[in-house]
């Protein structure tokens, strides 16, 4: 792995079953230390007086995680593998100065759109003030543009500096947070703009090391014929990440500010288990847009589905037997119904995280009669939830009971098109050269 200045490579690696292996575990280190930097702001709730301000923080957290960025990263992931195999650099550069401005456009609505109705976002979710709906409007913006760039640090397969932006990236955050919180009692909004300082140093590094790409002449592109392979992509992740982050949102206009910390508190911690195994998923997509560009085998699927499910089970365990302890020394206050959510929101991470996986393999072949039902799923979710909270009130295990059913069919659609008798590839059997890793 590269650890100068100089731009990455474009070519992947001749060894692909050892580079898997060390790109994997590289990435899953650094998510670990991310993570563990993002849970330590977390830790500075304990300083916060304000009532309800760390639900606040969790809420706003939670509109950025709801932001489109996942399907925004695997689309440049995606054509970033492509036209590097193919030898097309120029037009992704082309591709990522347009995805470049109008993610800055679309961002520039919804700053319109929050200074018109900012009032009434503040009495909806019972924030206490306005002043963090303009920090999370800022980190909004440097949460478009950290995927975009991310995406085509991932095709490229760059893995040692993608490592490094979310290590980075985590260190500044949580240093800014405590600062704020601890040193300038700035509560919540404090906290949120620690993110804002780690997320802009994940960006401006990942900027950086694709600079060779973006800042080359560009050369046009088929727009429509771009449109129709990256609107699956988008739908699907799309998807996964609905799912994966809208529950809050949800839950935060049914339920009180306390309760909201308490189900903040369960899902930062039960989401560190889809954090813990996305670098797997994360590393294999490229691969195998590479090897489906070039008509190659491989079975590299099988390694990635098995080590997810080893990793995300194991995990759930774990956390249902150590999870209260942790919550005891993070969080303040009485603990016994963030312990209680615990086990609920680990079931509902299992079948996503091993869904996930599958919904990469799945667009990476373009294998693309998914997505209708994927959607479906998504616009079934949408419309159950609410009516399960109105129908059983005051019940926060419900949320996740729902939760969890979605989560499962998600699986099982995505495993029939992964694995049923109508799955195999097209794009697969163009050569017989095999890649096996």
């Amino acid at each position: 792995m590269p650890s100068d200045t100089t731009p990455a490579p474009l070519t992947i690696d001749h060894k692909p079953h050892a580079a898997f292996f060390r790109q994997s575990g590289w990435m899953m280190i650094a998510s670990i230390f991310g993570g563990f930097m993002s849970l330590g702001v977390h830790v500075l709730n304990k300083w916060i007086t304000e009532e309800g301000g760390y639900g606040d923080f969790v809420v706003m957290v939670m509109v950025i995680t709801c932001l489109p960025t996942i399907p925004l990263q695997m689309v440049f992931a995606q054509q970033s593998a492509a036209t590097l195999a193919q030898n097309r650099e120029r037009q992704l550069s082309g591709m990522i100065r347009r995805g470049w401005l109008w993610t800055f456009l679309l961002w520039l609505v919804a700053f319109v759109f929050l200074l018109i109705f900012r009032e009434r976002i503040v009495v909806g979710w019972h924030l206490g003030s306005s002043a963090i709906l303009f920090v999370d409007i800022g980190t909004i913006l440097a949460s478009i543009w950290l995927p975009l760039f991310s995406g085509v640090i991932q095709g490229r397969q760059d893995f040692f500096w993608f490592g490094w932006a979310l290590i980075l990236g985590g260190i500044v955050r949580l240093v800014t947070a405590a600062v704020l919180v601890i040193g300038f009692h700035a509560g919540g909004t404090g906290m949120l703009a620690g993110a804002l300082a780690g997320v802009g140093c994940s960006g401006a590094i990942v900027i950086w090391r694709t600079r060779d790409l973006w800042s080359s002449k560009p050369e046009p592109f088929n727009s429509k014929e771009l449109l129709s392979e990256i609107a699956p992509l988008i739908l699907a992740f799309g998807v996964c990440q609905f799912l994966f982050s809208s529950d809050t949102m949800f839950a935060k206009a049914h339920f009180s500010p306390e309760s909201m910390n308490h189900y903040g508190a369960a899902g930062t911690l039960a989401r560190a288990l889809l954090w813990l195994v996305m670098p797997l998923a994360a590393v294999m997509f490229p691969k195998l847009v590479h090897s489906n560009t070039k008509g190659e085998k491989t079975n590299l699927l099988t390694i990635v589905i098995g080590g997810t499910a080893v990793l995300a089970i194991v995990g759930a365990i774990g956390l249902c037997v150590v999870g209260p302890t942790v919550v005891r020394i993070i969080f303040k206050g009485d603990i016994s119904e963030t312990t209680a959510l615990l086990p609920w929101y680990a079931i509902a991470m299992i079948p996503l995280a091993l869904a996930n996986v599958m919904v990469n393999d799945l667009m990476a072949r373009k294998q693309f009669k998914a997505v209708p039902f994927m959607v479906l799923i998504a616009i079934g979710y949408g419309f159950t939830q609410p009516y399960m909270i109105n129908h059983y009130p005051g019940r926060m295990t419900i949320v996740l009971q729902t939760l969890g059913v979605f989560t499962m069919l998600l699986f099982l659609v995505c495993a029939w098109f992964t694995w049923g008798p109508k799955a195999q590839s097209p794009g697969m059997e163009v050569k017989s050269s095999k890649s096996k890793v």
